[in-house]
């Protein structure tokens, strides 16, 4: 259960981050994008993950 609502939230961020940074994603098969592109997605991906673990941190102290 745990690994299928990683894997939705995943998604999201996927999906957020791509809109973010002006890709339009398709659901499912993507293979039609620029490596630009899917590293632009990825990088902001990224991003957000860290900035996500960070404001946890800052909450726990």
């Amino acid at each position: 259960m745990a690994n299928k609502q990683a894997k939705q939230a995943l998604e999201q961020i996927k999906m957020q981050a791509a809109s973010e940074v002006g890709v339009n994603l398709n659901n499912g098969y993507n293979g039609d994008l620029t490596s630009r592109q899917a590293g632009s997605i990825g990088g902001q991906m990224v991003k957000k993950m860290i900035e996500s673990y960070e404001n946890q941190a800052k909450g726990t102290k």
